[in-house]
């Protein structure tokens, strides 16, 4: 005799009892509503995550007179087209804000900030999370006509008081990984920077300078062009590094790609890594524990700074008060060969 079993969808009183608080504190951390400590929401967006819970996000959206849809658009250069979703980093974050906002009961939709402004001004949408806002960026502009709810992930150009936005610690940053080269015998620390107009690389070059006059090391920084071929500028850019006189004993840069840019810039200056240069980079691509040698990485977390980012986005259009409004991630280091040189 066999018996078949029907699924059934869990309740948010099965979530209420296995995080062991009240079905109404599970609706408020659900919701983005309610004061709650930020202990007890995230013991509840686990429990529904165990559990496979997921609200009825038609029926809620309803009950509260809203959409149930939130946007997720990333930043444009101009006419040319980035491939973000063959670029870790990115990927990961879209992935993890759509798991965030299911998790929460709101459908996301990943827009290209390419669209016309009509599509911007007549999309039905609660909110949205724009990634790297730039300076005069046309999609924060059109946002706010509209008065739609807006966070941002990437602090925003001369952020005003009302911004609400998730970033990571780049202080934390750019310590964590500095004094790891250093800690590897490392006393001239080159940087490969960018050209933006988005925030990124200048709170990277603010805390790279804050960290060298705090520790008395010079400050050795390459900038270049980083559209439209940035593999090439920033090889050339690395390239200028290793002319220096006396050359960087490390080279560090901040793109997903700057590892192998890095590696093939010391290979054509017939430097070995890690025997006679140090190399790290801030990405979030996996392969570089495969490289020859595997490069040592510093994470953005963009799964944390999604998750935040979405809690952060249902709270501002909730007007939940008490809220704080800009948030710093802490980065995780993965050291690897490159920057464990051997014994003298």
């Amino acid at each position: 005799m066999t018996s078949s079993r029907v699924w059934q969808r869990p309740t948010l009183g099965a979530v209420a009892a296995r995080a062991e608080v009240s079905t109404a504190t599970v609706s408020n951390a659900l919701n983005g509503t309610g004061r709650l400590s930020e202990t007890t929401r995230q013991r509840v967006l686990a429990a529904a995550r165990e559990l496979g819970y997921t609200p009825a996000s038609t029926a809620r959206a309803l009950a509260r007179g809203s959409t149930g849809v939130l946007g997720l658009t990333m930043t444009t250069y101009g006419e040319i087209p980035v491939p973000y979703t063959e670029i870790p980093y990115y990927a990961q974050l879209a992935l993890s804000a759509i798991a965030a906002a299911h998790e929460r009961g709101f459908l996301l939709m990943v827009m290209p900030s390419s669209l016309s402004p009509w599509m911007w001004l007549n999309t039905p949408m609660d909110g949205v999370l724009h990634v790297e806002p730039r300076a005069n960026d046309p999609v924060r502009s059109l946002l706010q006509q509209r008065g739609i709810p807006l966070v941002c992930i990437g602090r925003p150009p001369q952020p005003r008081r009302c911004d609400a936005w998730v970033d990571t610690d780049y202080d934390a940053d750019l310590h964590l990984l500095l004094d790891h080269l250093t800690g590897a015998g490392a006393r001239r620390i080159g940087l490969s920077l960018p050209q933006h107009d988005d925030e990124y690389p200048h709170l990277i070059e603010r805390a790279y300078a804050s960290w060298c006059a705090e520790h008395d090391l010079p400050a050795m920084v390459e900038e270049y062009a980083s559209m439209p071929d940035y593999f090439t500028a920033e090889q050339e850019a690395v390239g200028r590094l290793l002319n220096h006189d006396p050359r960087p004993d490390a080279v560090i840069g901040v793109y997903s790609d700057s590892g192998y840019n890095i590696l093939a810039a010391a290979q054509r200056h017939g430097l070995r890594v890690p025997q006679d240069l140090l190399v790290a980079c801030i990405s979030e691509d996996s392969d570089y524990a495969t490289t020859n040698p595997p490069v040592t990485t510093l994470s953005l977390r963009p799964d944390q700074q999604s998750n935040e980012a979405v809690d952060l986005l249902i709270a501002v259009i909730n007007a939940r008060s008490g809220v704080e409004r800009r948030r710093l991630v802490q980065p995780v280091l993965t050291p690897r060969r490159s920057t464990q040189p051997p014994p003298r």
